[in-house]
């Protein structure tokens, strides 16, 4: 594949097909209200600040996108509300008219059909390629590791710390940042909240929800509470935060 990697600010037209692009995410992964606080104005407003990817071949098809956000941290402490948080103080920043002091990964979407071949390594690069042009000395990135979904009652940072024989971590997302050149700082312990009656997390997920207690749901990091006397479940979602120093000399990507 000849991939070719822009921003959406050069190729505005492939605007629409940005949320409409087959993926793989669980349903229940969609109901996070913070995310309306960015997709439906990520065009207009963060345009340099998204990545659209698609083969030289298909040029008008999107085969693989990137997201991130300038937001103000206020220091060197990276929050504990991670994704979530990261949305909610870059949208204060600009209804504020303040000026971003980092720079956040939000997500890396490959379309299913174009899994394995190794475009989440390039698209990643690219990220930080553009983090850099945009004046960042760092990206940072509230990672969800792809593997943890097997392991639901293991605590993150169990997870997160655990090595192959060459010291790499073995979850494939997490090491695919580490040769990238991330290091993990610390867990996003609240990274992503999702609330919802019985009624609607049977509709994501086609589970019962009918006992208080923990519930295993497929593709969830962690169980979801439910609770069955107040008709309502929770799932709150621990994130391992990465940073990426750019400072030393960035790579250039296909397309670039």
């Amino acid at each position: 594949m000849d991939l070719q990697i822009t921003t959406l600010a050069e190729r505005p037209e492939l605007e629409a097909q940005l949320l409409s692009m087959p993926d793989s995410w669980p349903v229940f992964m969609k109901q996070d209200p913070a995310a309306n606080l960015f997709y439906p104005v990520a065009g207009t407003q963060y345009a340099e600040f998204t990545l659209v990817a698609v083969d030289r071949d298909a040029p008008e098809d999107l085969v693989a996108r990137a997201f991130s956000v300038p937001f103000v941290l206020g220091g060197d402490e990276l929050p504990d509300d991670g994704w979530d948080g990261v949305l909610w103080r870059a949208t204060a920043m600009r209804r504020r008219g303040e000026s971003p002091d980092a720079i956040s990964a939000l997500e890396i979407t490959i379309r299913p059909d174009m899994l394995g071949k190794g475009l989440s390594a390039v698209m990643l690069g690219a990220l930080r390629t553009q983090a850099a042009r945009l004046g960042f000395g760092e990206l940072l990135a509230p990672v969800r590791p792809n593997g943890k979904h097997l392991q639901p009652r293991t605590p993150m940072a169990d997870y997160a710390a655990l090595r192959r024989e060459d010291g790499l971590p073995a979850d494939p997302w997490l090491r695919v940042h580490a040769r990238a050149g991330g290091v993990i700082d610390k867990i996003a312990s609240r990274s992503m909240v999702v609330a919802g009656t019985l009624e609607e997390w049977r509709g994501w997920t086609g589970l019962p929800f009918h006992g208080t207690g923990d519930v295993e749901v497929p593709g969830a990091l962690v169980p979801v509470h439910c609770d069955a006397d107040h008709g309502h479940a929770v799932y709150v979602e621990p994130n391992v935060w990465v940073r990426h120093s750019l400072r030393q000399p960035v790579e250039s990507h296909a397309g670039r």
